[in-house]
């Protein structure tokens, strides 16, 4: 039995006839490339992944570009070496990147900030084409219960959300607020209460 899986379906899964081994380290590159344009320009939403919409759209890319990788050729060496070349495209990139700090601010782009000095930036959320209500959901994953908690946010070009709290938050300067108020109120009874 493992005779016939060596000669017959082995083989085939490993060295199916299919593109030139140059065409198959080509394709991944091109593809790549053409992927981090795309998501370059479309914008950071995707990476962000803020609602089921997104997920569908990463998930169906990566079925869509599979062919333009890998070709007709099905074989298992054909797709170990389209994997093998979108890894080492993408760490020749990466450590490029890295050595050019400039080069990879203008590839990646700039955050976006969405709240500053605790309001909303309308604009920033036009730009990326956010809600206020996925903002509220992007506040509650990240601890908080309210925008109004929230200092500042700022939207990552990678995707990710950069948050800081208000110190203290606004329930807390509320509670503290209130109680310097009973406490005056207090100081007042007593006074009144002494001189009557």
């Amino acid at each position: 039995m493992s005779a016939f899986l060596w000669d017959g379906t082995l083989s085939h899964l490993l060295a199916q006839p299919g593109l030139p081994l140059a065409e198959k380290i080509l394709r991944p590159v091109i593809v790549y490339a053409a992927l981090v344009v795309l998501l370059r320009v479309f914008g950071k939403r995707e990476l962000a992944q803020l609602n089921p919409f997104d997920l569908v759209v990463l998930l169906s890319l990566s079925n869509t570009v599979q062919n333009a990788i890998i070709g007709e050729d099905n074989s298992l060496a054909g797709g170990l070496v389209g994997a093998l070349a979108l890894l080492l495209i993408n760490y020749a990139v990466v450590r490029f990147m890295f050595k050019h700090r400039r080069i990879d601010q203008l590839l990646e782009g700039t955050p976006t900030t969405l709240i500053e000095r605790g309001e909303i930036c309308r604009d920033g959320l036009a730009r990326e084409l956010l809600t206020v209500s996925e903002l509220q959901t992007v506040a509650h994953r990240q601890g908080f219960s309210n925008i109004e908690d929230i200092e500042r946010c700022v939207l990552e070009p990678g995707g990710s959300f950069a948050i800081e709290g208000r110190t203290p938050p606004r329930d807390e300067t509320r509670h503290l607020e209130l109680l310097a108020r009973i406490e005056g109120l207090s100081r007042q009874i007593e006074e009144l209460k002494k001189g009557k």
